[in-house]
């Protein structure tokens, strides 16, 4: 039995298998199939499989009259890009964009509209680079961020509202944003000179994302290869940089022809997107200043104990900013986020309640390849001594080690006194904690940057989390991505 055979609704669904190449091929045989293969219909399901667009709008936003005359927009707009990475770009941007809308309007608002083609060539000109495919792709859908003096309020060390977030600790502050192709231009040029960079480094590097705080962070694009790096404390002086993504990840990144193209800037994005997602990295709010932050707030890159309902998480970050590859004793810089709080039931010891408990004693022992290299046991942390109530926010601190080697662990306990201090309970509550490795590794598994039990670490340089273990459990940290 031929197609002609064939009854409307099963040619609609063998044409939805063939997809739109194939369907714009069949449209050509005669005029029962042309009728088939232009329903609006049909074309709904290539645009929501293909690009997940629910309503027909070109690349810009625009609504248009059908979803076979949008399909063809976007395609003709892309056409000089393999569509399978398109496809990939436009669902990473999607992922940040609806997650930003959801919980971080005013960060979503300094997203820019896609650059021009124009744009992107008027840079490689400028700079004498070209652009790995992914990234071109990737500023065409959103060319960084740009914030205004009415954008949300400003934390006492910079604007908050970076896409990448970022740690504190002290008066270390991060917040990590991408540059627009134009301050991609001026930043670049300018760094480069202030680092008195030669013009064969020039023709590789750009600057393409930068902390908006008074605490510099910079990530330089390699355009010949694709590798993402970030700086270290020895940038300005040595041109000092590590690379963000395991070198092998990175695929084709200028073959056109190639069936997958992936640089360090498209998979920095895709592992952000998805930990946000997923609730691993959240927005911290302090007053009315929110930013997102990258301490891990779920496993498996956060560790939880809870004892007679007192609850304690713990991660941690890399600190690439920080390092100094030629300092022996100080190589490495871990930061590591506190967060304690008690449950709405409350405290119970021995069958005793308590609507309270108040930290004591905190006892920290690090270590370094197996070696301990500290071990401070004291009173408070921070010089606090935190009092915890069922059910309210909780108590965080952050602090920071540094390590001679790249791996390492921390172990420790807190001590709560059940009610408060001044009563002087005789119950102490004590929270151990043990072997948590601070290590500086890289792993990739299952497509995505991912922190298993054994020793490795976070992803890009840029924002690698410890694991604080506790209560026997253990985690690793990995050098990631994000």
């Amino acid at each position: 039995m031929g197609l002609e055979a064939v009854g409307d609704l099963a040619l609609n669904e063998i044409l939805s298998e063939l997809g739109p190449k194939e369907t714009a091929k069949v449209a050509c045989v005669n005029k029962r199939f042309k009728a088939s293969a232009t329903e609006d219909s049909l074309w709904s399901k290539f645009c929501s499989h293909d690009l997940d667009l629910s309503a027909p709008v070109d690349p810009q936003g625009n609504p248009v009259p059908s979803f076979k005359f949008a399909y063809g927009l976007w395609r003709e707009a892309f056409s000089m890009y393999p569509w399978p990475l398109v496809k990939r770009v436009k669902r990473c941007w999607d992922r940040l964009k609806n997650w930003l809308t959801v919980n971080f309007p005013e960060a979503g608002a300094t997203l820019q509209q896609g650059a021009s083609e124009t744009q992107i060539q008027q840079l490689e000109a400028v700079l004498k680079v070209k652009l790995p495919l992914p990234t071109r792709v990737l500023y065409r859908f959103c060319n960084g961020q740009v914030f205004q003096d009415k954008d949300a309020p400003k934390s006492a060390f910079g604007n908050t509202l970076g896409l990448i977030g970022g740690y504190t600790f002290y008066h270390h502050l991060v917040n990590v944003f991408l540059l627009p192709l134009d301050r991609v231009i001026m930043d670049t040029k300018q760094i480069m000179r202030q680092l008195e960079i030669s013009s064969s480094f020039r023709r590789k590097f750009i600057v393409v994302a930068m902390s908006s705080t008074i605490q510099e962070k910079l990530f330089f694009l390699n355009c010949t290869n694709g590798q993402l790096y970030v700086g270290t404390r020895n940038l300005a002086t040595d041109l000092e940089m590590m690379p963000c993504v395991p070198s092998g990840l990175l695929m084709s990144v200028h073959d056109f022809n190639s069936d997958q193209q992936q640089d360090a800037m498209l998979l920095w994005l895709e592992e952000h997107g998805r930990r946000l997602q997923d609730g691993i990295i959240k927005l911290q709010e302090e007053g009315n200043v929110r930013a997102i932050c990258q301490f891990p707030e779920e496993p498996p890159l956060c560790s939880t104990a809870i004892t007679n309902g007192v609850k304690v998480r713990a991660s941690a970050v890399f600190v690439p900013e920080a390092a100094d590859l030629e300092d022996s004793s100080e190589k490495y810089w871990f930061a590591y986020s506190i967060r304690m709080s008690l449950l709405p039931e409350g405290c119970f010891i021995n069958g005793m309640y308590f609507g309270s408990c108040q930290l004591q004693r905190r006892h920290w022992i690090i270590y370094a390849n197996g070696n301990i290299v500290s071990d401070v046991s004291g009173e408070a942390v921070i010089g606090k001594y935190p009092l915890l109530l069922p059910g309210e926010r909780d108590f965080v601190y952050q602090s920071c080690t540094p390590l001679s080697t790249s791996s390492g662990s921390i172990e420790g306990s807190f001590t709560f006194v059940p009610g408060r201090l001044v009563d002087q309970k005789e119950l102490h509550l004590k929270l151990k904690w043990h072997d948590s490795p601070f290590n500086f590794q890289t792993t990739f598994s299952d497509g995505h940057w991912s922190l298993n039990s054994c020793n490795n670490a976070h992803p890009i340089v840029y924002h690698p989390p410890a694991l604080v273990n506790m209560c026997g459990k253990v985690v690793c940290l990995r050098k990631t991505l994000l």
